[in-house]
């Protein structure tokens, strides 16, 4: 669950269970917090499940289970994506926090035993400290400006992405990480123990430049529109090829513009016939139009919504161009 569900009550928020853990799903205006964050700052509280991975052979352990190369040095990090079977079974963001002889891995909800099972034999141990640390993205065009005006470190904002560094905010000590910008925004994750999150979330709301609190509705359409594939609805259970060129099938991730806002699952087609299915959907607040990812095998023409068949077509990735790039959008 939250680790601060009640304050998150108090904003007006609603949650939603998420693979085994309650998030925030929106506090409501959901266009216009969209807009507020993509245009100055916002606060979001992820849900990850987290492993901490300690042993003499922690980096070539987890290097041999993630599509990425692990660092060896301290501040360091990197995204990648664990494979069983040729297919994604979790994505993982590994930090390596030497300073205290351990790998820091944070994992889509639900997916912790997934890296548990992987590191099963390699002489390591994984030990789940989901429970012992909150984790905040502050994201949006001003986010830098947001964490410089609250961390007390005297070296500034972290770079470049999955680096981090140690500080303050008031008297809380946190970890901030400079995301790969999955919105299109600059982007940064801020880490504390639990018993600090309330006065963290907090300073990160209301103090220095204020931040908008969003929940994971927000983050799915922002995710979108920057072109970000997201475990549950793009990765989960396929080839690491629809990223990058096409599966085994002939299927690749595929942004689409359409008459008409698809449900998840929609089939997707190419002069009658379907080559693909959608895989997430919305009207998109910043385009006003809308905008869907679609795993498909070929050039779509049509889209079958509630409404019917209706046009399509295949567009190039961002959707929207924001103050970054994401480090996860298909080239």
């Amino acid at each position: 669950m939250s680790v601060i569900e009640a304050v998150h009550a108090d904003h007006g928020a609603t949650f939603r269970d998420l693979d085994g853990r309650r998030v925030v799903e929106e506090y409501g205006r959901s266009e216009r917090t969209h807009r507020a964050v993509r245009n100055v700052a916002g606060v979001i509280e992820m849900g990850y499940d987290v492993r901490e991975v300690t042993g003499p052979e922690r980096v070539t352990a987890v290097d041999s289970v993630v599509t990425a190369d692990v660092p060896e040095s301290d501040g360091e990090g990197c995204y990648g994506l664990v494979l069983e079977s040729g297919r994604i079974v979790a994505e993982a963001t590994v930090y390596n926090a030497a300073a205290g002889d351990r790998l820091l891995v944070f994992l889509p909800p639900g997916r912790g035993p997934v890296l548990d099972d992987a590191l099963a034999g390699k002489g390591v141990e994984s030990t789940d400290v989901t429970a012992d640390l909150a984790v905040f993205g502050v994201h949006g065009a001003s986010a830098t400006e947001k964490i410089a005006s609250v961390l007390s470190t005297g070296g500034g904002a972290p770079e470049p992405a999955h680096a981090f560094m140690r500080g303050s905010m008031g008297d809380e000590g946190v970890t901030v990480i400079a995301s790969d910008a999955p919105t299109g925004e600059e982007g940064y994750e801020v880490v504390c123990a639990v018993e600090e999150a309330e006065r963290v979330f907090d300073t990160l709301v209301n103090r220095g430049l204020n931040a908008t609190p969003f929940g994971y509705r927000t983050w799915e359409s922002l995710t979108l529109e920057a072109g970000t594939p997201l475990f549950d609805t793009e990765l989960a259970g396929h080839e690491p090829g629809v990223l990058d060129g096409g599966d085994t099938n002939g299927q690749r991730l595929l942004g689409l513009t359409c008459e008409g806002v698809p449900e998840r699952g929609a089939a997707v087609q190419k002069a009658g016939e379907e080559i693909g299915r959608v895989t997430r959907a919305v009207a998109s607040p910043t385009l006003g139009e809308p905008i869907a990812f679609a795993l498909a095998d070929g050039e779509p023409d049509a889209v079958l919504t509630d409404d019917g068949e209706v046009p399509a077509s295949h567009a190039a990735l961002p959707f929207v161009e924001g103050s970054q790039r994401s480090g996860r959008c298909p080239r």
